[in-house]
């Protein structure tokens, strides 16, 4: 009987890090907002409800010039910034169930154009998403402490683990 085997995107590179506190989190958030390839990366998001995805969304977008409320897209599905730097969405795909509407919604033209794409619950949608070039697995240790893993699945993705080191 044959074994169907799975592909698996390649990993140029991952790193392990240690979130002491939120602040460890915002700082790390500040470093890869100063990355230049970030501005048209895509990064995937992942970890249990409440490991500090969004939190980490938000550090990152304040880094990048968001001002006033920055609301999580569990319920639109995409948030999105248009930047000095340029445009950013901002996808959370807990609740995304029907392919049909990865089309209706556009999704599919927002990630062909320029810009940042960081998506949480990424898993939800994977057989439409294109290859992350950072995928970060945040895992809460305790209530203040996360574990981070860092996967450089492109050379922008390694470009960025370099740069937020």
């Amino acid at each position: 009987m044959p074994i169907d085997v799975i592909p698996h995107r390649p990993i140029l590179g991952t790193r392990q890090i240690l979130w002491g506190n939120e602040a460890a989190c915002e700082a790390f958030a500040r470093a890869l907002a100063a990355a230049p390839g970030l501005r048209h990366a895509f990064i995937a998001l992942q970890g249990p409800l409440g490991a500090g995805k969004t939190t980490f969304v938000r550090h990152l977008l304040r880094a990048l010039g968001v001002q006033g409320r920055i609301k999580s897209p569990t319920y639109a599905v995409m948030e999105p910034y248009d930047l000095p730097c340029g445009p950013v969405a901002h996808f959370d795909f807990y609740r995304f169930g029907d392919p049909r509407e990865w089309e209706d919604a556009g999704f599919r033209e927002v990630f062909a154009a320029p810009g940042l794409k960081i998506a949480e619950w990424p898993d939800k949608a994977a057989a439409m998403l294109p290859p992350a070039d950072l995928t970060m697995t945040i895992d809460p240790i305790d209530e203040e402490r996360r574990s981070v893993t860092l996967n450089a699945g492109t050379p922008r993705g390694l470009a960025l683990l370099e740069a937020a080191a």
